[in-house]
């Protein structure tokens, strides 16, 4: 498949959101059960809120440009019933409308108990607004990633892999991106952020390389004798039919060779796993409050690199047809 790079900043921009929200939520709850140090509503939640929030407002608008007519966007949302396409549609300006809330809610201070559970939970409206944030967050890995795990006839994306490389991958960067923030306004969270992106990144390290290992393995259903219908034991295209491209050959092939597609996989694996679990280590023996900015910085980059590899990987069937091209 073609990597459009509209979708790779769309779905990596949103991930980094969603999993930077699920950070800071996660912070809160453990803050709650006292097993964390309580932070400043405004400096760390609010504004924390608000960075979650321009992510998701960049990946919004990076969509917009794989559009050809952007005003007709919202007619996506009307095919819900059936469409992935259309749940994330919908899901994801109620996600923003609830990280929104949550931000502004925090930076007010409206913060004060609503009730008590067990005489010792104390719930306020941010815990709420948070909890259905969190729900509508997963809804949203999984609208997004079922986009592509739906399609049958791609069997590199037709597999339960491709949901949880999605999640776990924004849930990390996510992850990443707290401990990079809270270097930056100096809480002292960076060692439980951090911690804990490392062990996503290695869960998702884990699901990202057995996805690699399936597809690598995959006997595909269909072949050149079985598109045409000629069952001779040895069959070679010599020629396709026209002398040029056409929108089958661009949108459905990314036109690079098998070795550079190599070197980006084997990019984005040093880039996404290997190189932020290096730098997350090292600051912690450093004491270091710039190397988990360049941590998430590193594992962004690859991200994006993994995203590109992800729709290149991707063998589409009336690719058979034009050979000599794909």
């Amino acid at each position: 498949m073609h990597p459009a790079f509209s979708v790779i900043f769309l779905t990596t921009l949103i991930g980094v959101g969603q999993g930077l929200f699920l950070a800071l939520y996660t912070g809160q709850v453990y803050t709650l059960a006292k097993l964390l140090p309580a932070q400043d509503s405004v400096s760390f939640y609010a504004f924390g809120g608000l960075l979650a929030l321009l992510f998701l407002i960049g990946g919004l608008l990076a969509s917009f440009f794989h559009l050809g007519h952007p005003e007709r966007a919202w007619r996506a949302a009307s095919q819900w019933r059936t469409s992935w396409l259309s749940r994330e549609v919908i899901v994801l300006p109620v996600f923003m409308f609830l990280v929104a809330l949550y931000a502004v809610i925090h930076f007010l201070g409206w913060t004060m108990p609503l009730f008590v559970i067990a005489d010792t939970l104390a719930v306020d409206l941010t815990l709420i607004i948070g909890f259905l944030a969190s729900i509508a967050a997963f809804a949203l890995f999984i609208s997004t990633a079922m986009i592509y795990a739906c399609l049958k006839f791609l069997q590199e994306w037709h597999s339960p892999l491709t949901v949880a490389n999605y999640t776990l991958l924004g849930i990390a960067s996510g992850f990443m991106l707290a401990a990079a923030f809270s270097a930056y306004t100096d809480v002292d969270l960076v060692v439980f952020f951090g911690v804990w992106a490392v062990i996503f990144t290695l869960m998702g390290f884990i699901t990202r390389a057995a996805s690699l290992i399936r597809n690598k393995q995959l006997r595909h259903k269909f072949n050149l004798k079985s598109a045409i219908g000629v069952r001779h034991s040895q069959m070679t295209q010599k020629a396709q039919g026209f002398m040029g491209g056409s929108f089958n050959t661009r949108e459905f092939f990314h036109g690079k060779s098998k070795a550079l597609v190599q070197l980006v996989k084997y990019t984005f694996l040093l880039l996404v796993f290997v190189v932020p679990v290096l730098l997350v280590g090292a600051s912690y023996a450093l004491e270091s409050s710039t190397l988990p900015i360049f941590a998430f910085v590193a594992q962004y980059l690859g991200l994006m690199v993994e995203r590109w590899y992800f729709f290149a990987d991707a063998k589409h069937p009336q690719n058979l047809y034009y050979q000599s091209m794909s």
